[in-house]
């Protein structure tokens, strides 16, 4: 992956593992919100998930 940067990326998510998490959720919601609006997707949801971390709208940080 060389877009968005990783660095990027753990602005809005402090850890690779949570970022992993983070992405795999939100892809998920986008697929099933496509499917039930019957919308065709542009792009994958994966890569629209790893976009909206890389522009701030989804953010998650460690408990600890």
């Amino acid at each position: 992956m060389l877009y968005p940067a990783m660095d990027t990326l753990l602005g809005s998510v402090n850890s690779r593992y949570l970022l992993v998490n983070v992405v795999a959720r939100r892809a998920r919601q986008i697929s099933i919100e496509s499917e039930t609006f019957h919308e065709p997707l542009s792009e994958k949801p994966v890569t629209m998930a790893i976009h909206e971390v890389a522009e701030g709208k989804l953010c998650a940080k460690l408990r600890g």
